[in-house]
């Protein structure tokens, strides 16, 4: 009996000692995400799914940082400075990639181009592409973004005269077009839909105007290859948080709510914006849209010198199987 009574005295002591020490198993994970043109609708996911709770309950916390544009994002990839990448144009993947870069294509974020839009100032003489001049310039963000490579296709596709010009993003684009800087501006709605009411910009094309690109995927989230080895089950839960978070935007009224007012911007204006240029059918994340056409495209416009192998595909495409 004073033997089973030590036992007990023993486990007593044990006990609190062992919930001291044992590790915290709630703890949340936190990713680094970089994010090209953060303000806009298509890159919302990481944004409003965090601020609606759909990461917290996968036990994930995210630390989002806006850029530039796709050059920024890709270089904090390969760095390491962030885990994930978000808003990045396939072409400048498909570039870092075969140079060596440590990237994969996590999923796929927005297929088409009809989203983003070229605009010149309302008393510009410039009312199409076929008005610019090859002195005149056409902007785009940085190097490797998707709307380097529509402008691109602009040129080569197109025939095209201005010289492309990389101007950062929307807002300081807008600065240079309204100064005299630049021709033609680049942006993506919600972006200039205010300016385009007002008069005082107007559209000269559509990223849709490039047969090529229509049905393309033409921006997805990149992983670092290091972290996607490191970090899987946070990335993988990561993964269905951005899915279930791309559904719920289309889903529910307060994602547009909640986006209007963080853009102070009208909600019916907002509303419209999706419907015209970013329909739900452009934010699939499961398959890459006509990958073989991404390929013959990047080396076309001279982002590749010779197409992917079969087997560097499989090895750049890391999207996991919806569950």
């Amino acid at each position: 009996m004073r033997h089973f009574k030590h036992v007990i005295r023993a486990i007593g002591l044990i006990a609190p000692l062992a919930l001291i020490c044992a590790p915290a198993s709630s703890a949340e994970d936190q990713l680094k995400l970089a994010i090209g043109q953060i303000n806009n609708w298509e890159n919302q996911a990481p944004t409003l799914g965090q601020d609606a709770g759909i990461f917290k309950k996968r036990n994930l916390v995210l630390e989002n940082v806006g850029t530039a544009g796709a050059g920024e994002t890709v270089q904090a990839v390969i760095s390491g400075s962030a885990d994930i990448g978000a808003g990045v144009g396939v072409a400048g993947v498909m570039r870092a990639f075969s140079k060596g870069a440590p990237v994969r294509i996590l999923l796929p974020a927005f297929t088409g181009t009809g989203d983003l839009y070229w605009y010149a100032k309302a008393d510009s003489p410039i009312k199409t592409l076929k008005d610019v001049k090859p002195e005149q310039s056409i902007a785009y963000s940085t190097n490797g973004s998707s709307s380097n490579n529509i402008v691109v296709a602009f040129v080569s596709e197109l025939g095209a005269k201005g010289k492309p010009t990389a101007t950062g993003g929307p807002a300081a684009t807008l600065t240079q077009v309204m100064s005299g800087q630049i021709d033609v501006g680049w942006a993506a709605p919600p972006f200039g839909l205010k300016e385009i009411k007002e008069g005082k910009i107007r559209i000269v094309a559509r990223g849709s105007d490039v047969p090529s690109l229509r049905g393309q995927t033409v921006r997805v989230l990149i992983v670092n290859s290091d972290a996607l080895k490191t970090k899987r089950d946070a990335i993988m839960r990561f993964v269905a948080g951005y899915r279930e978070a791309a559904d719920w935007m289309y889903s529910d009224p307060k994602a547009v709510t909640m986006y209007a007012a963080k853009m102070k911007l009208d909600e019916d204006l907002i509303k419209q914006s999706i419907k015209d240029f970013q329909p739900k059918s452009t934010m699939q994340t499961d398959k890459m849209a006509d990958l073989d056409g991404a390929v013959r495209d990047a080396v076309k416009l001279k982002f590749l010198d010779a197409p992917l192998s079969k087997e560097q595909l499989t090895e750049l495409l890391q999207i996991p199987a919806r569950k």
